[in-house]
């Protein structure tokens, strides 16, 4: 069987996170493939896209159209750390018709409204216990508690999080010191964001996440 074709929408950097992807790929039965987000490239046309960690992007207007376009064609989603603020921010946007705004990319003075603001703990390399919540999808996946691994100074404000919430986003699991650490995004087969990063571990040989596992299934339910 062919395998699914997956973007991996973000700009590839010599970080942590972006190796521990590039390892990630040698073992994930797809066909995964970089796309910088100032490529142009009509992400529609992969059968899943995960917008993975690096904010802010090359390109943050292209992201934001990106996504809106994803939501649009049912194309299945896995949005990871700066993946989940932005995906966050355009469903307020856009479903929510908030003028949501992240603090790291849309500094402006003066504003403190920011729906994705510096976490009062910075979680850069750490771990925090990541709690499922009983009756999610992403309890489904991932039953137990476990610990997640982060490389992120950003997260949802608890005003945020109330305001998707209204417009049907389920909160999947949380962590200390992040808050939302998991969003099930409505509409789609499969739309789901994570704040810490499943993928880091893989080039130690360890297991593919639940999640991971799950988006790279939905993906391949996509194809013809």
């Amino acid at each position: 069987m062919t395998p699914p074709r997956i973007a991996l929408l973000g700009d590839l950097r010599d970080h942590v996170s972006h190796r521990e992807l590039d390892s990630l790929r040698m073992r994930l039965d797809a066909h995964t493939e970089w796309v910088p987000t100032d490529s142009g490239t009509d992400v529609t046309a992969f059968d899943g896209v995960w917008l993975v960690p690096g904010s802010p992007y090359a390109d943050d207007a292209a992201v934001y159209a990106a996504l809106r376009a994803v939501r649009r064609a049912g194309v299945p989603f896995l949005g990871t750390c700066g993946g989940l603020q932005y995906a966050a921010i355009s469903f307020l946007r856009d479903i929510a018709g908030v003028d949501a705004t992240h603090e790291e990319s849309d500094a402006v003075e003066g504003v403190d409204g920011h729906a994705v603001r510096t976490l009062a703990c910075d979680l850069h390399g750490e771990e925090r216990p990541v709690t499922p919540v009983p009756g999610t999808r992403f309890a489904a996946l991932c039953p137990e508690p476990f610990a997640g691994v982060h490389h992120c100074g950003y997260g949802l404000t608890p005003g945020a999080v109330a305001r998707l919430e209204r417009h049907g986003v389920v909160v999947g699991a949380t962590a200390p010191d992040a808050g939302a650490e998991v969003l099930e995004f409505p509409g789609a087969a499969f739309a789901m964001a994570c704040l810490f990063q499943p993928h880091i571990g893989a080039s130690r040989g360890e297991p593919v996440h639940p999640l991971i596992a799950a988006f790279r299934d939905a993906a391949a339910a996509r194809m013809p």
